[in-house]
């Protein structure tokens, strides 16, 4: 995880300031997603957490299965929010998720 553009390399400081202690499998995806066209026009930090935000929701959570079994996006994220949280607090991250957040996105 060397090397590579201004913008490759901001990404992954930004991953290593945000969740410090994150699986090296987990790094690799969330950096492919953040560095994803569509997340191009954000700044680094930015795109590093949404990225991060995704990851942990379809990898981690039950936010799939939730969808699968009816419920719509925004009912299917308030009930993974805690489990959420949970990554993010065992991978080193100071910022956490909330209902009412914006960063859900």
């Amino acid at each position: 995880m060397t090397g590579g553009t201004k913008r490759q390399k901001d990404m992954r400081k930004a991953l290593r300031i945000l969740v410090p202690r994150v699986p090296m499998a987990d790094a690799e995806a969330i950096l492919a997603l953040a560095l994803a066209g569509h997340l191009r026009h954000l700044p680094p930090y930015i795109a590093v957490w949404q990225a991060t935000t995704s990851h942990i929701r379809h990898n981690h959570t039950d936010y799939d299965a939730l969808l699968d079994e009816g419920y719509d996006r925004d009912a299917a994220r308030f009930f993974v929010i805690d489990a959420m949280n949970l990554v993010l607090e065992n991978w080193g991250c100071q910022k956490r998720l909330s209902a009412d957040d914006n960063s859900l996105d």
